[in-house]
């Protein structure tokens, strides 16, 4: 059961990853995470079931998710919608998109090749394998966003973020660079749903009902665990928040707790995580009032 939640917090920690880019990047939320995430699986899903090999048919899921990344960003910066209801907008419509797709609520995978099938010469004990995938592709993953986030461009996606204003004075183009950052950040995220649909075995359009939870767990748990660190070492934060927020997971149903409920043990665990800077902070101003009264 533990290495199970390992398994599955590695493959999480790639929708984390992806939220972070807008989250705490751009400093808004995108609410098109429930509609790509989902999306991603079901495109991939459905690629596999016609016959696709199952690595083009995740790079497939990636470009599903960047397409509704995009239409998000163009109604946020061409349509002025605000980018919460421009987010939402498109969640509601991927709904529709997933049905088109796969042509029913949900699709299995059973006696189908998945991406997993390629780590079967190695033998592996049971959920090894998927510890092995994710370790490979967040090796990749973080590599890849530690290097494009070290370029001009990159840095020009963080000044927006930091400085809108003092962005658009030294001449970068922000709304380009929102566009950029929602198509990334929900190709990323469907990445994560194509993966957990391969691992799952099935695909699902409701299948991206609170996962936002579950990506802000993993950073808000990574940022509570490490607070000041580098760039890199906050992109491992959020892996590391993301299977301690599985093993969290696993603690509550190992304590007895109807799993039909767990989406609300999971938004305790995210208020808890948010509440205790809040709380560090009454404590150490107490502690110095104290200090000071002496």
């Amino acid at each position: 059961m533990i290495i199970s939640s390992i398994s599955q917090g590695f493959l999480w920690s790639i929708l984390g990853l992806g939220i972070f880019m807008t989250f705490r990047i751009l400093n808004f939320p995108d609410m098109t995470t429930e509609g790509s995430f989902p999306l991603g699986g079901a495109v991939c899903v459905t690629a596999i079931v016609h016959g696709i090999s199952p690595i083009l048919a995740t790079v497939l899921g990636i470009l599903a998710g960047m397409c509704a990344g995009l239409v998000t960003g163009l109604l946020y910066t061409k349509g002025k919608i605000p980018v919460l209801l421009a987010g939402i907008l498109v969640m509601s419509a991927l709904n529709s998109v997933m049905l088109f797709v796969m042509q029913t609520p949900n699709l299995s995978l059973l006696n189908q090749p998945k991406i997993l099938d390629s780590l079967k010469v190695l033998q592996l004990p049971t959920n090894f394998d998927t510890v092995v995938l994710g370790i490979i592709v967040l090796a990749l993953l973080l590599a890849v966003l530690y290097y494009f986030f070290q370029t001009d461009l990159g840095q020009a996606y963080i000044a927006t973020g930091d400085n809108e204003s003092m962005a658009r004075s030294m001449g970068i183009q922000t709304d380009r660079m929102k566009i950029m950052g929602l198509v990334l950040s929900n190709g990323v995220i469907a990445f994560s749903g194509a993966l957990i649909a391969q691992n799952d075995g099935y695909a699902d359009v409701s299948k991206g009902t609170g996962v936002i939870v579950i990506g802000l767990a993993s950073i808000i748990i990574g940022e509570v665990l490490y607070g000041e660190v580098t760039f890199f070492e906050r992109l491992i934060a959020i892996v590391i928040g993301s299977v301690i927020y599985q093993l969290l997971i696993l603690l509550v149903i190992k304590l007895g707790f109807d799993t039909t409920y767990l989406k609300i043990f999971s938004a305790i665990i995210l208020s808890i995580c948010l509440l205790i800077p809040q709380l560090k902070s009454a404590l150490n101003l107490k502690t110095g009032l104290e200090k000071e009264e002496l």
